[in-house]
C-alpha cells in the first residue's frame, strides 16, 4: 500500500504538490493523468524515494519512502543506458544490480517486445529504447511498479497491443502499478483506477469501471469535464 499524508513538495519558489492525501492498494493498475507540470512525475519520484516531501509523509507498505530499492521498480522518462552495451548485456547488467531481477522473465518480455539481444543500444530507435526500459522495469519482482510515460516514443500502431500484452507480466496479487501518462486512450482498457492532478492538487480519483457504468463516460471525457 502507498500512502501520501498531507504531502507538500516545493522546488525553490515552485510548489509542485499541495497537501496531497492519497491511498493506493495492491492489486490495482492506476493511471495518473494531468497536464504537463501538474505534478505527475514528482508524485512518482516521491514514491521511489528519489526526492523527499517538503512537508508530510510518503510510505510504501508501512515504510517511509527513502530510496526503497527493494520495493519499487521505476521507469523514468529518461534513460541512462551504456551506449556501448547491447540489449542482452544491459539485461545481464541489471540482473547484477537487483536481487529481485528475474532473467528468465526479462527474456520473455524481451521476446514479446521483439528486441534483438545483440542490438547495440546506441543504434536503437527511441521506441526500442522505450521497449527496453519496459523490459527492465517489469522484470523486477517488487511490490510497486512506477512507470513515467512508458509509451513515449512507441509507434502508435503497436501501443495498444503492447499495453494489453504487458498484463501477463504483472502479478496483481502482489503488485500495484502506477502509470503516469498522456496516452490515456491506449491504457484506459487496463486501468482499475484513475487519478487526475491539476496544479499540484488531486482533483479526482475514481474507479474506472464505475465511471463507465454510473456516468457512462470514459476517462478523457471525465478529465475534460473537470478541467472545463
Amino acid at each position: 500500500m502507498i500512502i501520501f499524508d498531507r504531502v507538500i513538495k516545493r522546488f525553490m519558489s515552485k510548489t509542485a504538490l499541495k497537501e496531497v492525501d492519497l491511498k493506493l492498494t495492491t492489486g490495482k493498475i492506476i493511471g495518473l493523468i494531468g497536464e504537463n507540470g501538474s505534478g505527475k512525475s514528482t508524485t512518482l519520484k516521491l514514491i521511489a524515494g528519489l526526492t523527499h516531501p517538503t512537508k508530510g509523509i510518503v510510505t510504501v507498505n508501512g515504510t517511509k519512502a527513502n530510496r526503497l530499492a527493494n520495493q519499487v521498480s521505476y521507469l523514468s522518462e529518461l534513460d541512462a543506458f551504456y551506449g556501448f552495451y547491447n540489449v542482452g548485456q544491459t539485461i545481464d547488467f541489471y540482473a547484477t544490480q537487483f536481487a529481485d531481477f528475474k532473467l528468465e522473465k526479462a527474456e520473455q518480455i524481451r521476446e514479446f517486445m521483439k528486441l534483438d539481444r545483440n542490438a547495440k543500444l546506441k543504434q536503437l530507435s527511441k521506441g526500442n529504447r522505450g521497449r527496453l526500459k519496459i523490459v527492465l522495469t517489469l522484470a523486477r519482482e517488487v511490490p510497486v511498479l512506477l512507470m513515467d510515460e512508458p509509451l513515449s516514443g512507441l509507434d502508435p500502431m503497436v501501443r495498444e497491443s503492447i499495453v494489453r500484452g504487458l498484463i501477463s507480466f504483472i502479478d496483481l496479487e502482489k503488485q500495484v502499478v502506477l502509470i503516469a501518462t498522456h496516452e490515456i486512450k491506449e491504457i484506459e482498457a487496463i486501468l482499475d483506477e484513475v487519478i487526475l492532478i491539476k496544479d499540484g492538487k488531486i482533483v479526482g480519483h475514481r474507479d474506472v469501471e464505475q465511471l463507465r457504468s454510473e456516468e457512462n463516460v470514459g476517462i478523457v471525457e471525465w478529465m475534460t469535464s473537470i478541467y472545463q
